[in-house]
């Protein structure tokens, strides 16, 4: 039960970044201000499913991974700290920043320069939450 549910939470962690990874280009390229807008407000909402996600994935991973050492599992465990110091420390304050700043239309060289930030963490994350779900599954089949 607990392999699923980490499962579960992590996948669903992956997809929201993912997807607020992959709006915020598509707006950016094509959107309008109002646009950028609307999306920055979609994402701060949608931080109600991701947090409780990356604590669930988090805390079921520590749990599964006790007692266990080596390979795969301390993989896992060396990208955790980078993955939650990027969403503490960069991608909430950057998500609430940036919605702040598109709500009243002040879309300059500031927004765009904490646009990149997040857009790098957010990056970094996936990556980071990719390899930690390849290495759930290669763990989960007795490969790591």
């Amino acid at each position: 039960m607990k392999t699923t549910i980490h499962a579960a939470a992590g996948i669903t962690a992956f997809v929201t970044i993912l997807l607020f990874f992959s709006v915020t280009l598509a707006v950016e390229l094509g959107g309008d201000a109002a646009a950028v807008a609307q999306v920055k407000g979609y994402i701060v909402r949608g931080l109600w499913l991701l947090i409780p996600a990356l604590m669930l994935t988090g805390a079921s991973g520590f749990a599964l991974a006790r007692g266990r050492v080596g390979g795969g599992v301390a993989a896992k465990k060396r990208r955790m700290p980078f993955i939650a110091g990027n969403g503490l420390l960069i991608l909430l304050p950057a998500a609430l920043l940036l919605d702040r700043w598109a709500a009243a239309g002040s879309l300059d060289g500031m927004f765009y320069a904490v646009q990149a930030l997040e857009l790098l963490a957010g990056a970094t994350n996936l990556v980071l939450i990719g390899l930690n779900i390849r290495d759930g599954i290669r763990l989960r089949h007795g490969r790591s």
